[in-house]
Parts: structure tokens; C-alpha cells; sequence
């Protein structure tokens, strides 16, 4: 926000209500808050004289409203205006002695073309920057921003940009331009958050703090379109907002004037408009909720849904599969889980759809289907079927593919009803009944909200209090404050509540319309009010930015909106302090690198969680898993006490501890023994004066989509693609057709084909990726076979070579057993079974080829030695305690050579052969010369011609 633009905001706040002060430093979100910020101190109202701080701080003006604080000291400072009348609270400021006093800005530039960011970064000093710098508007650096880069990187400084879920690491290859580094990184979807960090170098004693970002596909605001008109709430409404789990930055707000839309946490909009034809006016001004989705805005109105997104504005009703009218509520998912396990086929929704008796789930591209009636859910719940049940709310819980249904239920409905909870997932199409409860009013409105934690936890309020569920519904109660008071309008001017926001690090806030707000933790009773921030009348909501901080949105009178940061770790800490509110432990940390982690046959996962506290307290960390029971845990616990304090470190593995060889029902088995498990690690006390009170992430057991094999030297790439086919001699096949058969050689498939001396023989190296790269070579039994159906091809090592004590499988053995089933699935991990033990298989012939490959059992394929010819292998794990998924890869060999010599006997019998045949040629041409010779030896050659007589 601009100079101009504060002044403007502070006018105009404080002509609407009573007298409050605040703060600000020129650090973003108060990322730097210590003895080298300036401190700007604000007071709103007309009865200001003074302003009072300790003698270690320095005010710049200290009988001016708005005026600069510096503190020299480190430590805990009280703050406060003082005024003519009541006092003014105040506030205790925690300024810190610290070392970090730069921070990077950067600016993206997107190139679709190679779907790449170009990401320029450059250090800056907030007490000397630009005030585009500071606003987050500069496309350069400053001069001073120049010179300081300069210096940093004559000093060794080098960003680097950090991967949150992926830890992938991108550098700049460049040198330096103009006092900034060029980075490029890839546009990832499911890897948007980063970081930048830099090398520990230090100018002036000062460092550069890190600094975290999202980094998506470019997004787009939808344009306003002249001759549209606005969409609001009705006339006097409170704020409304929704915004993308996983792109926080990307939000809606709904006034009751307009409709904002911004892709970069509201430091720019777009307002919403629609067509003037579509709805009357009375409709414009009925939003009563609104959804932000990738496909667009949606917006309910009057019992029915409507779309705005770049291709225009519609209403959704039967031709998307949805009722025409009668819609009661909408909802969307709250907590961002890029990456979950789905073992069912499809999609999980996006937006959950209610009427009074129906509830619809949409996925991507709007695409809606009915998931059950209140008839069907009396049956499946085994209710009566003459009591009352309808759908109170929807709403999807902290974990990734559960659904919660919040039902009111009576059977005399005049006074009270039953609200009570059942959960639906979406992956194992199950109806789960909770243990919970609740007597309201039959007219009461109460409206549910997830916490991000492993045990489903939940907040319910109404209008004045808030109950709260955690731990899976067995830690309930009323949030109470330190009064007693479970009314929080109570403690507010009869206000009601307006918005309870929650973050991933177990804040709670409690906005009411007012603006008084209320703080808690997650797992705690009790909440605390903070200092108030924001004038009563001010029309205000609370948003969560990307880098993990809050800040407040003010609607204005004239149809705009702005911005302001808010420091809630600041004003949490000031509020512990007047209250004696201390964390019990000194810190809380962990080796958890990821939100997700994937679990594949014979892995195991160890991480390890520790606590710091002073001695005597007895605390320690709770392990708390959501899911199904599919793994097993080992703990190891160490314990050090030195100078007072105690440290504990929980060490973890996860793993699984089944044999899925010669069981009955290999998939079904798989099955049971694959999903997805929730795990939370939390101190067993602590306080709402913790920074930090919980870590959540995935364990996902399963078949990693991303896994693949290769084999080792084999490349779709290298080699000069052309069109050709090549036949296959009917007697090479295995299925013995009655002609020969050919074959097009498909390259995108194949790949390049190796070419091998046939007097060559080859043992394929398979090897395993992910989406990193390579991970390691696989030491697992597979098999080959080549997928025309050739079999002139054999293995060097017979079964008696290979240690077997009974015959092994064969493709010819297999192939009879399962008759009815295409090639590429006779034989496989499900019925796989070994040849090393007496107790299974029949002794047989153990001098047939062993066709089962691994890397150490030196078998290899070989190839007849009388043709050449091109082979296409494909090649699958045959171990069944590999992996979940289905490893297959393929290659193509083409083998070359001369044609050997045929056996000695064979040439010396052509050669006795040849040579009588010359023999008896010259015995039969010298008697024919012979007679030719009698003949004309006997007979002159020329016979001499007589004279005649003349008479």
C-alpha cells in the first residue's frame, strides 16, 4: 500500500468508530522485527497527547499520532498512546536481536513455450529500498538494492531456489546482470511452493533472511467486460470470500457493493461482472455464497447455482446433472493435499452440492453426480423411517478423501433438533457414523470447520459461542475465555461471530463482525482477545497469504478495497505477556522433510520427533495416526537432561510386515493392505504462546503412479527413427500359425532397437525411476517374453543350475495353466512360486531352461545361431514382495552375424557328391568325343565332287 493510499485508509477509518493504535515496519509481513527496524506507530482518534515507551526506545515525534519508534535493546517493550480519556491498552512489543536484515524479492517471468520461469532475485535492505520494493511492485532493483547484491556476491552470495514438496534444488548458471540472478525452474503443478535461500555470507553483520513463494502456471484474473453489471451480497451483508487451498493467492471476495477476483492476494483485482440479461437485479444483489474453483466463480443464488468464468456466465442446474432450484449450501475444500492416494477409479470432487434431502460432489470441468438421498441415508444408518432427517451442512474434513455430513434429526420437530455427523470417503465408497452429537434450536444456523490436523478435530459455531471436537470427537467442549465466558459476544459489544479462520500451524481466530477478534489454538480450551486492530465499523475479512502470514481486507465505502498486513505472532506474544501465558517447552522439532511420503512393498519410513522442556515437566510427544490399520511401528526413545533442561527424541519407523507369496488371493490381498494413513505429532501440553503445536503428513501405502523400470542401455532417443516392418517366420512362433507373420515396427513404443552379435548373449539390467530420476538398480526376479510370440530365443542356465529342487515355471507351463488369458498375464507376482523348497511343485525334468532373470544369477538369454532376426521383449517383476504396482518395461534387441559353417561330414559329402558328378560329366563327354572322333576319322570331311561327261 502507498503512502497515499495508508493516509487515505487511516482517514477514513477513523472517522467510523472508537480510538485504536497499531503498528508497522517497512519488513513485509514483519518478517524482520528487531532493533534495526523502524517501528511506525499509528494512532487513530482525536483524544491522542502522547505517546509512551521505555527509555531504551527512541520516537522520532512523540506527540504526533503517526510518528517512528526505534528500539536500541533487545527484549519486551510496553507501547501505548496516552489520551485525555480512558486509557488506550497496551501493547508489549518482543524486539529481537538479530542478524537477519536483508530479504530477496524476485520477479517471474512465463514462458509457455517450454512451460519454464524465469525468476530474477535480488537482495534488498527494507530500511533503505524503494517504495516499490517495499509495495512488491518493482520490476528492477533500486540503486541501493544494486549495490548491496554487488556486494553480497563479491562476498560469495549465491540464491538458490528450494523445493518445499519435491526438495528440488535450481541455481543460476549466469552471471550476475545489473545486481540481480537469473534463475530458471520448471512450472510444476503439484511443486508451486518454494523457497529462496541464499549462502550463509554476511555484509555489515547482517543476513539475508529466506524467503518462501508459490511458483504456478500463470494465472488470470477474469476481465471486466464493459456493459456488464455487478454482483454482490444483499444490501448491509458481511463479507464473504473464498480462495484456492493450494494457490492461496487466488481468491474471491463478495461485497455488498461488488464481486473482486485476484490471482496475487489481492495486490491487484479484477471486478466480477455478468451479463445484464441473465439475472434481475433483485438476483445480482442475492449472492448468499460463493466458491472460487480452477473452472471458474460459483455463485448461489436464490436456491440456485450459477457459474462466472472466462467463457461467460451460466446457470448450472439439470444438464450438469443438478436440481434447478432448492440448493441450501455449497462448500470446497479447505486444506491443500497435492499428492493422496486413490485407489479407486476416478476423480475425488472439488465442490460439495446440498439440498434440504439430496447431496451432489462435483470434480473438475463441473462435472456433477447425485452421492445420496436422505431416504438412502436412513437405510444405510439404520434410522427410523418416520422420523424427520435433512441435510444441515457439508463439509470436507483435513483429510485428503473424507466428506462429513452434518444431519439434522427429530421425530417431534418443534422445539429441538439432533445434529449429529456421519463421514463418507470418497475412495472406499464408505458411510462412517461419528460419535457425535448435538441439541440445538430447531431454527438454530451452526456452521462446521475442519482442522488441518491427523484425527478429524472440528469447530461448530453460531452466533455467540464455539464448540469444539477434537482428537476423533473425544476432547469436546465450549471455547471459553479467560473469564469464564463461553458467550464470546459477551466480550465483544454483543457482536456475533462473522469468521473463524484456521491454519496449518493450529492457529485459531475469531472474527467478529465488529472486528474484535479472539485467539486459540487447536487442542486448547480456552481463547484469549487480542488487541483490537481494526475499527468497529470497518468491513473487514481475514486472509491467509502465501508465505504462511495473515492480513487483513477492508471493503471501502467507495467500492474499492485494501489490503494491510497483520502480525499475529506479534500480537499473540503481547497478549501472553499480560496474561503469564508461557509455552511448556522450549522447542519442538522433527526430521519430516514432506507432507507425503509413499510406502512400497519391503520400505520402511523413519523419522524422528524431539522435545525440549525444562526438567520436572514431564512432557513428551504424542504419535496419533488416522486410517486404516495397514502398518506397523517400531519406537525408540532417548532421553538427555543437561543444565536444567530435558530433551526427548522419539525415533519412528512405519512399515509393513506381510509375505505375499503363495497366498490365496494375491490383489485382494494388495488391497487390503494399501491406503492411505494420517500421522500427527504433537507436544502432549502446550499453550496458545507455542509457535508451533502440531506436525501433520501422509503416508501413503501403495503403488507410486510416478515408479517405472528401464532397462539399462535402452533409449527411445539416439538412433534414426524410419518407417519400416520385418517378418517373422511362421516356425519361430509359439503358436505355430500356418503363415509367417509381419510386423511395423512402432518406435515411440519399442524404442531403440539394440544390435547384437547372435553369437552374443544378454542379461538385462532393469533399473527403477521416479519422478526424480533414477533411484537404484532392481535385484528382484523378473521375467522376458517377446510380445509377437516368438520363442526361438532360450537361457543359458538350466533349473538344476539355478539351485531349484523341484521344476520351475515355464511360459510353456504357465500358458497351460491359464489358457484363457491373453500372454502378458499367465504369469505374474500373483502367481508366482519358487523352486528352492521341497514342501511345493514336483521334481520333473530340472534340466529345461530356468527362464527367471535377476541380477545375480548370471542367467542369460541367448539366440539361435542359424538366423538373425528382431526381437521385442517386454519385461515384468515377478517378485511379489517388490512393489504394488505392476513394473513393466520394454526393448527390442536385432541380432546380426555370419551363418556358421555346416559339419565336416555334411561338406565332405557334398564335395564326394560334387566331384562324381564331375567324374562321371567327363567319363560320359569323353565317350560321346570319342564317337564323334571314329566317326569322322573313317569318313573324309569333305567328300571331293565327280566331274560329269558331256556327251
Amino acid at each position: 500500500m502507498s503512502a497515499r493510499e495508508v493516509a487515505v485508509l487511516l482517514l477514513w477509518l477513523s472517522c467510523c468508530g472508537s480510538a485504536l493504535w497499531r503498528y508497522s515496519t517497512n519488513s513485509p509481513n514483519y518478517r524482520i522485527f528487531s532493533t534495526r527496524s523502524t517501528i511506525k506507530l499509528e494512532y487513530e482518534g482525536t483524544l491522542f497527547t502522547e505517546w509512551s515507551v521505555p527509555e531504551t526506545c527512541f520516537v522520532l515525534n512523540k506527540s504526533s499520532p503517526t510518528t517512528e519508534l526505534r528500539c536500541s535493546s533487545p527484549g519486551v517493550h510496553a507501547i501505548k498512546p496516552i489520551v485525555t480519556g480512558p486509557d488506550e491498552e497496551e501493547r508489549y512489543l518482543f524486539v529481537e536481536s538479530s542478524h537477519t536484515c536483508f530479504l530477496w524479492y524476485y520477479r517471474a517471468r512465463h514462458f509457455l513455450n517450454n512451460l519454464t520461469q524465469l525468476i530474477t532475485v535480488w537482495a534488498y535492505d527494507p530500511e533503505s529500498a524503494d517504495p516499490d520494493e517495499l509495495l512488491g511492485n518493482a520490476e528492477e532493483p533500486s540503486i541501493n538494492s544494486i549495490v548491496l547484491s554487488t556486494q553480497m556476491a563479491t562476498l560469495g552470495q549465491k540464491p538458490v531456489i528450494h523445493t518445499i514438496l519435491k526438495r528440488k534444488v535450481y541455481s543460476s548458471n549466469e552471471k550476475m546482470r545489473r545486481g540481480t540472478w537469473r534463475i530458471v525452474v520448471p512450472m510444476a503443478k503439484d511443486d508451486a511452493l518454494k523457497e529462496i535461500r541464499g549462502n550463509q555470507v554476511t555484509f555489515q553483520d547482517c543476513f539475508i533472511a529466506d524467503f518462501l513463494i508459490l511458483l504456478t502456471f500463470p494465472l488470470l484474473t477474469i476481465p471486466e467486460i464493459p456493459g456488464y453489471l455487478p454482483i454482490s451480497s444483499p444490501r448491509g451483508s458481511q463479507l464473504m470470500a473464498s480462495w484456492d487451498a493450494c494457490v492461496v493467492a487466488s481468491a474471491v471476495l463478495v461485497t455488498d457493493m461488488e464481486t473482486f477476483h485476484t490471482t496475487d492476494s489481492f495486490k491487484s483485482w479484477t471486478r466480477i461482472r455478468v451479463p445484464p440479461d441473465i439475472l434481475s437485479d433483485d438476483e445480482r444483489r442475492s449472492v448468499a455464497h460463493v466458491i472460487l474453483l480452477r473452472d471458474g466463480i460459483v455463485f448461489l443464488i436464490n436456491g440456485v447455482l450459477y457459474v462466472r468464468s472466462f467463457h461467460g456466465f451460466i446457470r448450472l442446474g439439470g444438464i450438469i446433472n443438478l436440481p434447478d432450484g432448492g440448493i441450501t449450501g455449497i462448500s470446497s475444500r479447505k486444506w491443500c493435499w497435492i499428492n493422496y492416494l486413490l485407489k479407486a477409479k476416478g476423480r475425488r470432487s472439488t465442490l460439495a452440492v446440498w439440498t434440504e434431502n439430496e447431496i451432489y460432489l462435483g470434480s473438475i470441468l463441473l462435472k456433477f453426480a447425485r452421492l445420496v438421498t436422505t431416504t438412502e441415508l436412513k437405510n444405510i444408518l439404520s434410522l427410523s423411517v418416520t422420523a424427520t432427517l435433512t441435510i444441515d451442512r457439508v463439509e470436507y474434513t483435513g483429510h485428503p478423501l473424507e466428506i462429513a455430513v452434518f444431519l439434522n434429526y427429530c421425530t417431534v420437530c418443534t422445539v429441538t433438533k439432533k445434529i449429529f455427523l456421519v463421514i463418507y470417503n470418497e475412495d472406499t465408497k464408505q458411510w462412517v457414523s461419528q460419535d457425535f452429537t448435538l441439541d440445538a434450536p430447531i431454527d438454530s444456523v451452526t456452521m462446521p470447520h475442519f482442522t488441518f490436523s491427523a484425527l478429524p478435530g472440528l469447530l461448530l459455531w453460531n452466533k455467540h459461542s464455539i464448540y469444539y471436537c477434537y482428537h476423533n470427537f473425544t476432547f469436546t467442549g465450549i471455547l471459553q475465555t479467560p473469564a469464564g465466558h463461553g458467550n464470546l459476544s459477551m466480550l465483544s459489544n454483543d457482536s456475533i461471530i462473522h469468521e473463524v479462520f484456521i491454519d496449518y500451524y493450529g492457529a485459531i481466530l475469531v472474527k467478529m463482525e465488529n472486528n474484535v477478534i479472539f485467539y486459540s489454538k487447536i487442542n486448547t480450551r480456552d481463547a484469549v482477545k487480542l488487541h483490537l486492530w481494526t475499527n468497529y465499523t470497518t468491513r473487514a475479512f481475514i486472509f491467509l497469504s502465501t508465505s504462511g502470514q495473515t492480513y487483513f481486507l477492508y471493503a471501502l465505502d467507495d467500492g474499492t478495497i485494501q489490503i494491510q498486513d497483520y502480525p499475529l505472532r506479534l500480537e499473540a506474544q503481547s497478549i501472553a505477556f499480560t496474561t503469564k501465558d508461557k509455552c511448556p517447552y522450549m522447542a519442538f522439532h522433527n526430521s519430516v522433510a514432506h507432507v507425503f511420503y509413499f510406502l512400497d512393498k519391503g520400505e520402511a519410513l523413519t523419522v524422528w520427533t524431539q522435545i525440549v522442556y525444562p526438567e520436572n515437566t514431564g512432557l513428551y510427544v504424542i504419535v496419533e495416526s488416522y486410517g486404516p490399520k495397514i502398518l506397523q511401528e517400531s519406537h525408540e526413545i532417548s532421553f538427555e537432561a543437561a543444565f536444567g533442561y530435558c530433551t526427548k527424541t522419539l525415533t519412528l519407523t512405519f512399515y509393513q510386515n506381510v509375505d505375499y507369496e503363495r497366498i490365496s488371493d494375491y490383489f485382494e490381498t494388495q488391497h487390503n493392505h494399501t491406503g492411505l494413513v494420517l500421522v500427527q505429532f504433537r507436544p502432549s501440553e502446550y499453550s496458545k504462546a507455542c509457535p508451533i503445536a502440531q506436525k501433520v503428513f501422509q503416508i501413503a501405502v501403495g503403488c507410486d503412479d510416478k515408479k517405472f523400470i528401464a532397462i539399462k542401455g535402452f533409449s527411445k532417443k539416439g538412433c534414426h527413427h524410419h518407417d519400416f516392418s520385418y517378418v517373422i517366420e511362421k516356425s519361430y512362433l509359439r503358436h505355430q500359425p500356418s503363415k509367417n507373420l509381419r510386423v511395423r515396427y512402432i518406435w515411440g513404443e519399442y524404442g531403440c532397437p539394440l544390435r547384437l552379435d547372435f553369437t552374443e548373449k544378454f542379461q538385462p539390467v532393469v533399473q527403477l525411476f521416479d519422478d526424480n530420476g533414477y533411484v537404484k538398480d532392481v535385484e528382484a526376479n523378473f521375467i522376458v517374453w517377446e510380445i509377437h510370440g516368438r520363442d526361438d530365443y532360450s537361457f543359458n542356465n538350466t533349473m538344476a543350475q539355478s539351485g531349484c529342487l523341484h521344476e520351475a515355471q515355464t511360459w510353456k507351463s504357465m500358458i497351460e495353466l491359464n489358457k484363457h488369458l491373453p500372454l502378458e498375464e499367465v504369469w505374474g507376482p500373483e502367481n508366482y512360486k519358487h523352486c528352492f523348497s521341497y514342501a511345493i511343485g514336483k521334481p520333473g525334468d530340472l534340466n529345461q531352461p530356468y527362464e527367471i532373470i535377476n541380477s545375480s544369477n548370471g542367467n542369460h538369454i541367448f539366440w539361435p545361431m542359424g538366423h538373425s532376426g528382431m526381437y521385442v521383449f517386454r519385461v515384468k517383476i515377478l517378485d511379489p514382495n517388490y512393489s504394488f504396482c505392476n513394473l513393466t518395461a520394454m526393448f527390442a534387441i536385432e541380432t546380426f552375424g555370419l551363418i556358421p559353417s555346416p559339419s565336416v561330414y555334411l561338406v565332405a559329402s557334398f564335395l564326394f557328391v560334387l566331384m562324381l558328378l564331375f567324374f562321371t560329366i567327363l567319363v560320359l563327354s569323353y565317350f560321346r568325343y570319342m564317337r564323334i572322333y571314329r566317326r569322322y576319322i573313317y569318313e573324309p570331311l569333305h567328300k571331293p565332287q565327280r566331274k560329269r561327261k558331256k556327251n
